[in-house]
């Protein structure tokens, strides 16, 4: 009789991790991790949450700071290009999306622009379309404001599973608000096929990218995505509480009435009207006084990408989260964890997500065993997978730890 307390298959670890060391040789973005601030002793599987600092940040805040803000002070608005900052940083995030230059702006955070967004959709839709959809899986906050766009708008929120989610499209929908990938399970949804199918029903859709932006192909402008909100601090690692991001699609932008006319957002911001016109393109997505030292920040950790093609970050990305799972179903006992990540990579994002009864206790452990991830209550390991400076040895490693911890009495 098989022993349950062992490993489901019989691989002995210097197997996996010689595969992992060829894997890395083999790897087309080994250098990009380089650029990166990182620990040798540590493995950082949590850049689905908080993505490590760029090498390049540290001397572009310190210049900003001591220099534009130092020494131009007020100068810099104009000479240091900070009153455009907005809009030519979200150019340098669109072709990350699948976007065209001029519909992506950068400011607020991902929750006011979730606001923006569907009040904004309800706004271009007809009256008797009155109800809005939300994912009932999403992201907590994405629920909340869809709740209150609701009731500030008179319409119904109807929340359903994104597997349901076709079958309540109908004439009275007004907007969708769906995540693309699901910040629990690591699921990715159909982007193009409930765009369509909300589109064939005559209502817009609202796509949170806060988990897909910088990890896979989005295709916003190839789909006909309406609208998508996203943060900055996962994937595209621009630092704690940098901005978010509004994408509106450029043949909506002149009917789009956004719920927070700012200053910034003005036709002309510095006539100082009474009067509110808005601005024309992208640039009518914004509110307030842009926060320059995060923007600029994320500004300087963009250029990581450089040269990079989203395409070769998703064939790494699956190919991390495979050779994870293979890990894991190599070292860790027969049913002791259960993988809610899809197997399919159509529908996985770039983290996989375990099930485990202690998961809090783990992750713990594994953390003071220098193995980074975050836990998701009430009982689920969360292990995001940046391929930008997570290697193959990392995977092996993570892996093996966790059996370790498994394992302990």
């Amino acid at each position: 009789m098989s022993d349950p307390t062992q490993p489901s298959n019989l691989v002995n670890f210097s197997d996996l991790a010689e595969k992992a060391s060829k894997l890395d040789e083999l790897d087309a973005l080994r250098t990009k991790r380089a650029e990166f601030v990182l620990d040798d002793d540590t493995v950082y599987l949590d850049g689905n949450s908080l993505g490590a600092l760029p090498a390049t940040v540290p001397g572009r805040v310190a210049d900003v700071v001591a220099r534009e803000w130092g020494r131009l002070r007020i100068r810099s608005w104009t000479e240091s290009g900070w009153w455009t900052a907005p809009e030519r940083i979200g150019d340098r995030i669109a072709p990350l999306i699948g976007a065209a230059p001029g519909q992506v702006v950068v400011g607020d955070s991902t929750s006011v622009n979730v606001f923006k967004a569907l009040v904004g959709a309800v706004r271009m839709s007809a009256a008797e379309r009155d109800e809005i959809v939300v994912d009932a899986t999403t992201f907590p906050t994405d629920g909340y404001i869809a709740e209150s766009a609701a009731r500030m708008t008179g319409r119904r929120l109807v929340a359903v599973d994104p597997s349901e989610l076709r079958s309540v499209l109908g004439p009275r929908t007004a907007v969708a608000l769906v995540n693309h990938v699901d910040y629990r399970s690591g699921r990715l949804h159909d982007l193009p096929g409930v765009t369509a199918a909300a589109h064939a029903e005559g209502a817009l859709v609202v796509w949170d990218l806060c988990h897909s932006a910088g990890a896979l192909p989005v295709g916003l402008d190839a789909y006909g995505v309406d609208l998508a909100v996203g943060c900055t601090y996962k994937y595209l690692n621009g630092g704690p509480g940098s901005p978010a991001y509004l994408y509106v699609r450029r043949d909506l932008q002149a009917r789009f009435d956004s719920p927070l006319p700012g200053w910034n957002s003005h036709r002309d911001p510095f006539g100082m009207s009474p009067r509110y016109e808005a601005a024309d393109g992208a640039p009518r997505g914004r509110v307030g006084t842009p926060d320059i030292l995060s923007m600029l920040a994320l500004e300087a950790a963009l250029e990581v990408w450089d040269g990079v093609s989203v395409e070769a970050v998703r064939e790494k990305s699956l190919a991390l989260t495979d050779f994870f799972l293979e890990c894991v179903a190599a070292y860790l006992p027969v049913g002791r964890v259960e993988s809610i990540t899809p197997d399919r990579h159509a529908e996985r994002g770039s983290q996989v997500a375990l099930r485990c009864a202690d998961a809090g206790e783990v992750m713990g452990s594994l953390i003071a065993r220098g193995v980074v991830g975050d836990f998701r209550h009430p009982d689920v390991l969360r292990f995001g997978f940046t391929p930008l400076y997570v290697s193959f040895a990392d995977v092996e490693r993570a892996a093996r730890i966790l059996a370790e911890v498994i394992s302990s009495p």
